[in-house]
């Protein structure tokens, strides 16, 4: 499923994009935590596909793990 995520620098700046497209994985996730459902993104964008949301989602949860998180300097 990953693979529907690609890096380009050619394409948005290189940030993580779905399926070489021009939907940052980032844009997406802002979309969902503003309350939009998967279905909701898929009527607006019609060129996204359910696996690109299970993807971006998949990207995230991988991102997230850390091995430890330090405190930020005050």
């Amino acid at each position: 499923m990953l693979e529907r995520i690609t890096i380009d620098p050619a394409v948005c700046h290189g940030k993580p994009c779905i399926r070489g497209l021009r939907y940052p994985v980032a844009t997406v996730l802002e979309w969902l935590a503003s309350g939009m459902t998967p279905e909701d993104i898929l009527t607006d964008y019609e060129d996204l596909q359910p696996g690109d949301i299970q993807a971006v989602l998949a990207y995230a949860a991988r991102l997230s793990h850390v091995q430890r998180m330090l405190p930020l300097a005050a």
